[in-house]
């Protein structure tokens, strides 16, 4: 059976009405930054199509995606955000190195979440090739910065709602 490609950033838009009271955290990688700037950049303009002012949005770098998690740690306790987006781009390379760094990153952004019980979004790019990020990234499968920052305000409305 074979899957129809698609941009995988299309989605229904939704109301958030108090998105512009949120401050929302980006952490993002320093590595493969020509993949992490477009994430970046899709998920600050889909925040502010959203409603959240450009000055709620705060945006520190960290070396690589391993560091991602103590990153998003630190914005929790030390500034006063609602959630934070992870941003990432790890490319599968000859060794095993990507399964130790990719599963480690998805478990440090899962534990940041449930410890301070905040959205940490995982926007991190798993990919085989340069190319599957880049169609990640702005190309042909959309923007996973432009999901994660949907993610970010779907879960900061959910928690409103509960």
């Amino acid at each position: 059976m074979t899957e129809k490609k698609k941009n995988l950033s299309e989605f229904t838009p939704f109301e958030f009405s108090s998105a512009h009271n949120k401050r929302i955290g980006i952490v993002v990688s320093e590595w493969n930054d020509r993949i992490t700037d477009s994430l970046l950049n899709g998920a600050k303009e889909s925040l502010m199509e959203h409603g959240i002012k450009a000055e709620n949005i705060h945006v520190h770098y960290v070396p690589g995606s391993f560091e991602l998690p103590l990153g998003a740690k630190w914005m929790l306790e030390y500034t006063n955000v609602d959630a934070v987006i992870c941003i990432g781009c790890i490319i599968q390379g000859e060794t095993r190195h990507f399964d130790f760094i990719a599963q480690a990153v998805a478990d440090g952004i899962m534990n940041v979440g449930l410890k301070f019980s905040k959205p940490v979004i995982f926007s991190v790019l798993t990919c085989n090739t340069m190319e599957q990020a880049e169609d990640r990234s702005g190309g042909k499968h959309g923007n996973k910065g432009v999901e994660g920052a949907v993610s970010a305000l779907k879960m900061l409305s959910l928690s409103e709602k509960i």
